[in-house]
């Protein structure tokens, strides 16, 4: 670090009166597992060509890394929360009580949720109602909810390969599960008219809570062993399949980009998972990433803000940089996001 710098940060540390008088040396972020390795790439560049420590970079899930950021302000609290979710007005609260009141929300750009299955299989050309068809606890048949007993896809839809159906899905902590049930799940639930029958059963004191609950009744998936929560990371899900030809994965669109010698990709709605149908927002399973900023240690943890103008920067995360190569879908309002973030510009209330 140049003296400059480390003045500059001194001064800083001593302006700030929530801060300990010596700050840390090295960023520290924590948060999604979707976006640790990507934040990783970062931070071993940022490492390598600034004169600042290389940031700690920790997994631990989204909602956990908001938690964190939330937990105060100071040099024993963390820096950056990396997130595959939006984060919530409930966690925003819980910011502006422990003393964090303003937080900058920096979208790094897309990550799309893929089905794949063996690349020697059929393909498979799904929908969320045929996926939903397939997975869910109770199915709508006659008007009615029942049981599910689908044994194979061409139950599901007779378009689809007549092979059992055995879906790995993201396990309830892991970081694609949230994107899985809703854009997926829920939809497909609705597609099919299941939904609205739950809904008028559902139990609640108004409207939201009763859309809440029938939500919730969709997600209840079938325990038959058709659909299998997966609590690792892809690599498990691409071994269940080398297992077991007939399995179908839930992954994100890097891994499996990086493993088309293995596995073939399901078209979703009719579109092919790509890094353009996601940044046209064409691929209906597709969501952004982003991460979050305790402003308050801007200008007192050395490095801190050119960590976060170097990650949106054209060469990191444009359609050229490397973390696009390893299967980022680049945001195409970057520029926006670069201004913000030279403004230091903390987000608002949610609606």
């Amino acid at each position: 670090m140049s003296l400059t710098k480390l003045a500059t940060s001194t001064l800083a540390i001593l302006a700030a009166s929530t801060i300990a008088a010596s700050a840390r040396d090295q960023v520290q972020i924590t948060g999604s597992s979707t976006v640790l390795p990507y934040a990783t790439i970062v931070a071993e560049a940022f490492g390598e060509n600034f004169d600042f420590a290389t940031p700690v970079v920790e997994g631990g899930g989204s909602g956990a890394g908001r938690k964190k950021l939330c937990e105060g302000v100071g040099e024993n609290t963390v820096d950056i929360a990396n997130s595959s979710s939006r984060i919530s007005q409930g966690d925003l609260d819980l910011c502006a009580t422990n003393g964090v009141g303003e937080v900058m929300e920096v979208r790094i750009g897309y990550d799309g949720i893929v089905f794949a299955s063996d690349i020697a299989g059929p393909a498979f050309a799904l929908t969320p109602a045929d996926v939903y068809g397939a997975l869910a606890g109770k199915v709508a048949k006659d008007g009615a909810l029942v049981d599910n007993a689908a044994a194979q896809w061409s139950e599901v839809n007779a378009a689809l390969p007549a092979q059992n159906i055995m879906v790995f899905i993201p396990g309830t902590k892991h970081g694609t599960r949230e994107v899985f049930d809703t854009k997926v799940i829920v939809e497909g639930c609705k597609a099919t008219g299941a939904y609205d029958l739950f809904l008028a059963t559902a139990e609640g004191a108004d409207d939201k809570e009763k859309k809440t609950a029938a939500e919730k009744a969709c997600n209840e998936l079938r325990t038959d062993g058709k659909s299998i929560d997966v609590d690792g990371d892809y690599t498990e899900t691409l071994a269940r399949i080398d297992a077991d030809k007939n399995g179908v994965g839930v992954f994100g669109l890097s891994f499996y980009q990086n493993n088309t010698d293995k596995l073939q990709v399901a078209t979703m709605n009719g579109i092919v998972p790509t890094v353009e149908t996601i940044a046209a927002g064409d691929y209906p399973v597709s969501r952004p990433l982003y991460f979050y900023v305790k402003k308050a240690h801007i200008g007192v943890i050395p490095g801190l803000k050119e960590y976060i103008e170097f990650f949106v920067s054209d060469e990191m995360a444009g359609p050229d940089g490397p973390l696009a190569e390893y299967g980022l879908v680049s945001d195409p309002e970057l520029a926006a996001t670069q201004a913000a973030v030279a403004a230091e510009t903390p987000m608002g209330p949610l609606e």
